[in-house]
């Protein structure tokens, strides 16, 4: 992810309706987004200076923006063209791209209907969201303390800032006890995903179990990968997951536009090997993704 800090960089962002030079990309402290939490993001890669699936996110965002109560400033087809023009400016081949919309400064209290809402695009080179070695190995993750919260107490199939505190809180714990992530359950109890990205088992009866995502987001990512897997034959389960069924895998894999296909060596106690599932899928993913072909480890 580079040491650099994201405020001050070269570059251009995009930012309510025109390129502006990348410091000069600013809100107001008093921003009802940054208070209150009113905001809501995309996460994209551009591979060959390509954004994969680039509708679909800019689609996600506007409805993410409706589910909490208000509408981006632009038509789905004007963010297309703006994050286009974003990886031109910034002559990105293969990076990530972040999409954000927010309520703004004119008013500042729990409800703020009038205000202003912004919307920025960002994009900068970006590699791995997990070390080559940790990828190799199977990432190691733990169960967090912290849940994902039901239906009814949270705006769950919006990609809001907000959902994300308890992830911030999960990722750090983890890290500081030496684990690379975490895999959070939901307020039931049962497996929902990690702190960014989705979760898939291939269990002992061969096919592959992923848990049903009505209290988290059904992942872009998740759904390539799920049509990639059931073009390969393989049975793919989408069903309730409680954790002690984790223990009983086979292979256990992560989604996600940051993650794309990550291997999962442990959680908790529980080992896994990388093996022939996740190696296939992670290249059938690189392949609709337009990334150059690795040899396996």
């Amino acid at each position: 992810m580079g040491t650099q800090p994201y405020h001050d960089r070269d570059g251009f962002i995009w930012y309510d309706g025109a390129l502006v030079p990348w410091r000069d990309a600013k809100l107001h402290v008093l921003s009802h987004g940054l208070h209150y939490a009113s905001a809501v993001f995309e996460g994209e890669r551009a591979y060959g200076g390509k954004i994969f699936k680039l509708t679909e996110h800019s689609q996600r965002l506007a409805d993410s923006a409706r589910l909490l109560g208000f509408s981006l400033p632009c038509s789905v087809d004007d963010v297309d063209r703006a994050t286009d023009e974003v990886i031109r400016a910034n002559a990105i081949h293969d990076g990530y791209v972040r999409p954000i919309a927010w309520r703004g400064s004119e008013m500042m209290g729990v409800s703020a209907q009038s205000s202003k809402i912004h919307l920025a695009i960002a994009a900068w080179d970006w590699g791995s969201y997990f070390t080559e070695e940790a990828r190799l190995k199977g990432i190691r993750m733990r169960t967090s303390p912290w849940r994902r919260p039901a239906p009814e107490s949270a705006p769950v199939h919006a990609k809001a800032t907000g959902l994300y505190m308890i992830c911030t809180l999960s990722k750090h714990q983890a890290e500081a006890e030496g684990w690379h992530d975490a895999m959070m359950l939901d307020w039931r109890g049962q497996v929902a995903e990690a702190t960014g990205a989705n979760i898939f088992l291939l269990m002992p009866d061969g096919r592959l179990h992923t848990p049903v995502p009505d209290c988290f987001l059904d992942g872009i990512t998740r759904r390539t990968v799920i049509g990639l897997a059931r073009a390969r034959g393989l049975d793919v389960v989408e069903r309730v997951i409680m954790p002690e069924e984790v223990g009983h895998a086979r292979e256990v894999f992560l989604t996600g536009t940051a993650a794309e296909v990550t291997p999962v060596g442990q959680i908790d106690e529980h080992r896994f090997t990388p093996a022939e599932v996740t190696r296939m899928l992670t290249e059938d993913y690189r392949a609709v993704t337009g990334q150059r072909q690795v040899q396996a480890a």
